[in-house]
């Protein structure tokens, strides 16, 4: 048995990979790193899917003002369209990974691509702001499952011992999408209309595809992978308590976020124009939030989730004490993504720790809880804001929230994890 299977579940992998050695008879058992599989070019493949997926995700913040605006509804109601994106990633991510257990995990990227790709070209076309969240839904429903498989795919290729860095090298997709994809997409809703920056997104899904089917090995799901043991291993007591902590406090952030261009532009007092670099600066934020992370992840996964719950609510303080100061606004902002990040790597980490047989469905619903904070906090931050409190009443929503988060992981989310009880058998 492989050191890779071991790290994700001697009594029951998920994942069983085809390559030229395996036909040979042997597996790389020393260094845990699948043979004969060029490692930069997989991981790169992988990053460009969270490019694409980072791209889509964050840049409909950054547009809301021109999409409430051509759409005729307010902000708030605008910020729906976030709030059914999120909602799509929480079904996509464990129906679809759950659903696909027996298909060969690059297949099954090539077809979440796809799915990816489709939804965001008819939310170039969406005639109304109903048909944009059907269609941001749509786009939604592989995003999750995307990261959960690719996260395994990574792990694979790496070796189990740098697991940690394989995640955030996938992830660094992501945060590179918003130091570059946002506001280039930003500034194209800006100059030219929101639909072009949905082609945009969609003209990477393309990309990423070729990418995916030039460099992903074929990877083939374990004979003894069924839809039985992904769900069993959902008994498990300490992927709840994970889930739950992530999907309260990641609210946080995303309460915050989710309005920051109106945050920038009608309280901080600074142009539109400087949004597309605002969201520039916290997307190099989320970029030093991955690498920070998942070196202190590979060090203490646990400790690394307490230390980005806490991190992350002081800094929505200060934003809502500074909010209106230009500077110590926009350094409030980047320190929020280098926090989120640390959190959101951590808390993936922790579900693939504690779900060894199914960490394509324990990843995924990482996805699953941090949108489910995606969809509460941008929800919530509209109602604040929809009240009359103003847009930085969020921030303080936003703290309460990644304290409960906090809370929850500290106070029952603490026990390591048996094997019996990680595969969701009885101790």
């Amino acid at each position: 048995m492989s050191q890779v299977e071991q790290s994700l579940g001697a009594e029951a992998p998920e994942v069983a990979v085809r390559t030229p050695a395996d036909a040979a008879g042997g597996v790389a058992r020393a260094a845990g790193v699948l043979p004969g599989v060029r490692i930069g070019p997989a991981l790169f493949a992988l990053a460009l899917g969270g490019f694409s997926i980072g791209t889509t995700e964050f840049a409909t913040m950054g547009l809301l003002p021109q999409i409430s605006t051509d759409l005729g509804v307010s902000i708030p109601v605008a910020g729906h369209v976030i709030t059914t994106y999120a909602l799509g990633v929480v079904v996509g991510a464990p129906l679809l990974t759950v659903a696909a257990a027996r298909i060969d995990r690059r297949v099954l990227l090539l077809g979440l691509m796809v799915a990816f790709t489709v939804g965001n070209v008819l939310s170039a076309f969406a005639p109304s702001v109903g048909w944009l969240m059907a269609a941001r839904f749509a786009a939604g429903l592989p995003h999750g499952a995307f990261f959960g498989v690719g996260a395994v795919v990574g792990t694979a290729v790496v070796g189990p011992a740098r697991r940690g860095r394989a995640v955030s090298t996938m992830m660094a997709g992501l945060t590179i999408a918003n130091v570059v994809g946002v506001p280039l997409s930003t500034i194209v809703g800006q100059h030219v209309s929101w639909q072009a920056a949905f082609v945009v997104v969609g003209v990477l899904g393309l990309a990423t595809l070729g990418a995916l089917r030039r460099w992903i090995p074929a990877l083939a799901a374990h004979p003894e992978a069924t839809v039985r043991t992904e769900l069993r291993s959902l008994r498990n007591a300490q992927l709840w308590i994970a889930f739950a902590a992530g999907a309260v406090g990641f609210g946080g952030m995303f309460a915050v976020y989710s309005y920051v261009a109106p945050l920038i532009t009608d309280v901080t007092g600074l142009r539109a124009a400087t949004v597309p670099v605002v969201l520039g600066l916290f997307g190099l934020g989320m970029t030093v939030g991955t690498v920070l992370g998942g070196r202190l992840a590979d060090r203490s996964v646990l400790r690394t989730v307490y230390g980005g719950f806490a991190g992350t609510a002081v800094v929505l303080v200060l934003i809502a004490l500074t909010g209106r100061r230009p500077v110590a606004a926009v350094v409030s902002i980047v320190l929020l993504g280098v926090t989120s990040q640390v959190l959101g790597l951590a808390l993936q980490t922790r579900l693939m720790d504690v779900s060894p047989s199914a960490p394509s469905l324990g990843a995924a619903l990482c996805h699953s809880a941090l949108n489910i904070g995606n969809a509460c906090g941008a929800f919530v931050g509209g109602l604040v804001i929809a009240a009359g409190w103003g847009y930085l009443a969020p921030a303080w929503v936003g703290a309460g929230l990644t304290l409960a988060g906090l809370a929850v992981v500290a106070t029952i989310g603490r026990a390591p994890v048996s094997p019996a009880a990680a595969r969701g058998l009885p101790a």
